[in-house]
């Protein structure tokens, strides 16, 4: 007979989905707005405009919101043109753009695994991307663009053996975190013995690549990311309807018509994808993709994946932080990825202590 216990064991709480539908006359499409999710929407797209403004205004040579407008729209002075057109825009551009692939990339993690430490950055993909970028730049001495291509190949291969070690067993949450983070630590080992083979000028090279950096950012650069933030980000938002039912369970998912299996791979695809890019432009830059997911939920106070909110987050968090690099520690060329690491550190120690007392509670 088992032991009686002074408490009933707990009752996993119903999910209370809230919001006013549109549909249309046919019914055949139909979008669930969340007054709360739009807000906070409206706000982060106001706040990003904000740091866009001031990035492109101030700075060494500051210049009026007027003329920032007629350079960008052709009519302004060569000073103005060269400021804003090819050294404030494109870094800018390429901010926001992987800003926004780091936060949905980790979003549709987080929601896929059911974990807040399912992020690119934990499970491996990113050291993926690095160890593809340290052979071009060790072995191969590969040009830049061969670099970001080397990124590219390496998160996605790191992607393609995690779902081998899980073949036969389905993308199960906490299995795929275990499997990554065991994976990232491989994988950061080869990363330091590719550096202690390089020779000095390699082995800078490569390390400023890792501290992952906007600066020399061009239009080539911009474009590239732009392109897969435009080609992958509708396709997320198309299938997040999807990730809802994902994160009710696979019964559930199931019973309501979802093939689970293949809304996982194809989510899973879309978020190594968007982490895979942005990691091949910049160099990795850590904890985006932790951190803008969680925030843009608990401020939205959406019950499923709020993609769009942790785009705008992802954004806004990376262009003001390349803001307070450029104008808080000049004249020193602090890399992005620095700040980021500082203050995503600061926000993962938060975090694990706000789950050790949520288990012990």
């Amino acid at each position: 007979m088992p032991p009686a216990t002074d408490s009933a064991p707990a009752v996993p709480q119903p999910r209370v989905i809230t919001g006013r539908v549109l549909r249309t006359r046919s019914g055949s499409v139909s979008l669930r707005l969340q007054g709360r999710a739009v807000a906070v929407s409206v706000l982060l797209a106001g706040v990003l405009l904000a740091v866009m403004g001031v990035t492109l205004t101030t700075g060494d040579f500051e210049l009026s919101l007027g003329e920032v407008l007629d350079a960008l729209f052709g009519s302004g002075s060569g000073a103005a043109d060269f400021i804003v057109n090819t050294l404030r825009m494109p870094r800018l551009v390429t901010a926001l753009c992987v800003g926004a692939a780091l936060a949905v990339s980790g979003a549709i993690l987080q929601s896929l695994t059911g974990n807040s430490l399912g992020s690119p950055d934990i499970i491996g993909f990113t050291n993926g991307s690095a160890t593809g970028a340290l052979v071009v730049i060790v072995v191969l001495n590969g040009s830049m663009t061969q670099i970001a291509l080397g990124a590219l190949a390496g998160g996605l291969a790191t992607a393609a053996a995690v779902y081998l070690l899980m073949l036969g067993r389905g993308l199960q949450g906490f299995r795929l975190v275990v499997i990554g983070i065991g994976v990232s630590a491989l994988l950061l080992a080869v990363n330091s013995y590719l550096i202690t083979r390089a020779s000095w000028q390699e082995a800078l090279e490569a390390q400023a690549w890792l501290l992952g950096s906007l600066g020399n950012r061009l239009w080539i650069h911009a474009t590239t990311i732009g392109l897969a933030v435009a080609v992958l980000l509708p396709l997320a938002l198309l299938l997040a309807r999807r990730l809802s039912m994902v994160e009710m369970g696979e019964a559930t998912a199931t019973a309501l018509g979802v093939n689970v299996g293949r809304t996982r791979a194809a989510l899973l695809v879309i978020s190594v994808a968007l982490a895979a890019f942005a990691t091949a432009v910049t160099g990795p830059i850590w904890f985006v993709a932790l951190a803008a997911p969680q925030l843009a939920r608990r401020l939205a106070g959406t019950s499923g994946p709020a993609l769009l909110s942790s785009a705008l987050m992802g954004a806004t968090l990376l262009a003001l932080s390349d803001l307070v690099v450029q104008r808080v520690f000049a004249p020193a060329l602090l890399p992005v990825g620095t700040a980021t690491g500082t203050i995503g550190g600061l926000y993962l120690i938060w975090l694990l202590v706000t789950e050790s007392r949520k288990s012990r509670a």
